[in-house]
């Protein structure tokens, strides 16, 4: 029904007969949703052509809106002429998108900065290597819940883009510190980590980000159940930008260590002992009962 609005919209206005180059593709269409777009190719010959014209100079384009289940024959028309990327997200189309659609877009768009491809389980290895042959002035990467990303991957990714400034890595349980090293050496430049989720992350990849990244701001640890006060102590010590930090279901990580970066305003998902036990007691009794802090 909105398409079928705005159809009868534009042709009141004679859209088509504006400047297609001109007007039509960097001053109107870049104001509707995707989806809007791709329903529009579909009412006539003429808008399908300018639709795929719009496409094909798209510097931000991303399948969130559409949905996981997005025909492979329809991603690929879509961005089948584009070479000017900048920002790709395929955040959780997991059902669609594999190699064999990914690749040639990766190829072709080689000033890609941002890139998600977060929740794709059906891409392997060989996009991410791609990602980091191709786009090597990549500055962010989401790569969340892609089981599939392994360490000679990432040693591709960290070898060819070292100006990386965030990565999400959560889930990713085939990582281990050898690798989370060799990232943090050669993106120095990083701001913005996620290891949550992940097992095999110890003291020893949490100490050479803090050692190598200094102008680190936000990391994810969430979950990394091998990551003790030691490593806490030295990302206090070497990160003096950190805002954030998470660390919910890391139970080798007390108080003692996070005790100085609360100090100094960072913003820690867990709260100090007695503000738990607190919680805690008005959760039992209904109703918190007074306690002096200042005591």
């Amino acid at each position: 029904m909105a398409v079928k609005r705005c159809l009868h919209l534009l042709t009141r206005c004679h859209l088509l007969d504006l400047p297609w180059e001109d007007v039509l593709v960097p001053h109107i269409l870049c104001h509707l949703p995707l989806q809007h777009l791709v329903s529009l190719q579909r009412v006539s010959k003429q808008f399908h052509t300018l639709i795929q014209l719009y496409l094909a100079n798209c510097r931000i384009f991303g399948l969130s809106t559409i949905g996981p289940s997005i025909p492979k024959e329809a991603f690929c028309s879509m961005l089948k002429d584009n070479k000017v990327l900048h920002s790709l997200s395929l955040q959780n189309c997991s059902d669609s998108v594999t190699d064999k659609e990914l690749l040639p877009v990766i190829g072709q768009n080689l000033h890609l900065q941002r890139v998600d491809m977060s929740g794709c389980a059906w891409l392997t290895r060989h996009s991410l290597v791609a990602v980091s042959l191709s786009c090597t002035r990549l500055q962010h990467l989401g790569l969340a819940h892609c089981e599939w990303v392994d360490s000679l991957s990432l040693r591709s990714l960290a070898d060819h883009c070292g100006g990386l400034r965030s990565i999400d890595l959560t889930a990713c349980r085939q990582l281990k510190d050898d690798a989370i090293c060799y990232l943090a050496r050669k993106c120095s430049k990083l701001r913005s980590l996620s290891l949550a989720v992940n097992a095999n992350i110890t003291d020893e990849s949490v100490e050479e980000v803090a050692k190598n990244c200094r102008g680190l701001e936000q990391l994810d640890l969430t979950g990394c159940l091998r990551v003790r006060n030691q490593s806490i102590r030295t990302l206090a010590e070497y990160c003096p930008k950190l805002q954030s930090l998470k660390v919910n279901h890391c139970h080798n990580v007390t108080e003692s260590s996070l005790d100085p970066l609360r100090k100094r305003n960072v913003v820690i998902d867990v709260e100090p002992p007695l503000q738990r036990a607190l919680v805690l007691l008005q959760d039992v009794l209904g109703f918190a009962p007074f306690i002096n802090l200042q005591i």
